[in-house]
């Protein structure tokens, strides 16, 4: 393993997570760290989880027995935080991949986060709100992996129409792109997917396009200009951002600023300039010697 790499724990809620995408989800794990650390939670004696026996051995997963103690009650939630609170503070770990569906999880995930460890979260679109945003990463399940075509799991990727009508992915990308633009107007793909990797758990794949590039250009709010190997957008016509705001502004200013210098500067010369033609005009009228009512 290279130094650099992260090392990650991977905690899987088996009652609420698909053993079909196992896979997928170690694969995008992969692409993050190492998971060392594999264990999936839940009650192996019931038939809801029969369908994850193969994938334990496959995938060398630690299977965590946890009975029902009481109806209604997942026992399984618990040792699933006892465990990764044992984890945390062993202090041999950089990340938690959390496989859940389960908002339960929010605090447990917000927890790790403030020790300054990642959270990447999976699960399934029905996954609440709270528990998505608490994640470092989240990826739903059924974005994630190549679909099987004769499934009809395939969905087509959303049309410009149907992602401007997401008002929040708008707001984050053109955030994004105003926060990060030069003095040209224009801002470096690379910059924009930091910033926006820093607003909470973004990830193209999650609106149905593979790459960044991809989903700026489908959204058709942005002009994009590639140079070389670097990529760059900016707001279209009439959607400029703040900075460009900004510098109209303090433009409008300067120029208010100079042209009352210029007023306040020309007055007193043009004042002393009249006051000389004044002086100039009485003493060519004023009476001398030998003229019409001079005194001899």
């Amino acid at each position: 393993m290279a130094e650099h790499e992260k090392r990650i724990a991977v905690l899987i809620d088996a009652d609420n997570a698909p053993a079909a995408k196992i896979d997928a989800i170690l694969a995008e794990v992969a692409r993050h760290g190492v998971a060392n650390v594999r264990r999936a939670y839940g009650n192996w004696k019931s038939q809801h989880l029969v369908s994850w026996e193969k994938c334990l051995h496959t995938y060398a997963i630690r299977p965590i027995q946890q009975f029902a103690y009481t109806t209604g009650k997942n026992a399984s939630d618990m040792a699933m935080v006892i465990d990764a609170m044992d984890l945390l503070y062993a202090g041999n770990l950089d990340g938690f991949a959390i496989v859940s569906s389960d908002a339960d999880f929010t605090p447990l995930v917000m927890r790790l986060r403030n020790d300054g460890v990642a959270v990447y979260g999976f699960g399934q679109e029905k996954t609440p709100e709270p528990f998505v945003k608490a994640c470092s990463t989240f990826l739903y399940l059924e974005k994630l992996g190549t679909p099987d075509e004769d499934s009809g799991d395939a969905r087509p990727a959303p049309s410009p129409a149907q992602l401007q009508h997401d008002a929040d992915l708008v707001r984050l990308l053109r955030g994004a792109v105003d926060a990060t633009q030069g003095e040209d107007g224009w801002s470096k793909l690379g910059a924009v997917g930091s910033h926006v990797g820093n607003q909470g758990s973004f990830d193209s794949r999650n609106h149905g396009y593979r790459k960044l590039s991809d989903l700026i250009e489908a959204i058709g709010l942005f002009e994009v200009r590639r140079q070389g190997q670097v990529i760059e957008v900016r707001n279209r016509s009439g959607h400029g951002g703040r900075r460009g705001a900004s510098k109209t502004v303090a433009s409008a200013g300067v120029a208010v600023s100079e042209a009352r210098t210029e007023r306040a500067t020309s007055a007193p010369a043009k004042t002393a300039k009249a006051t000389k033609a004044a002086k100039t005009t009485k003493a060519s009228v004023r009476p001398g010697r030998g003229q019409p009512g001079a005194k001899g």
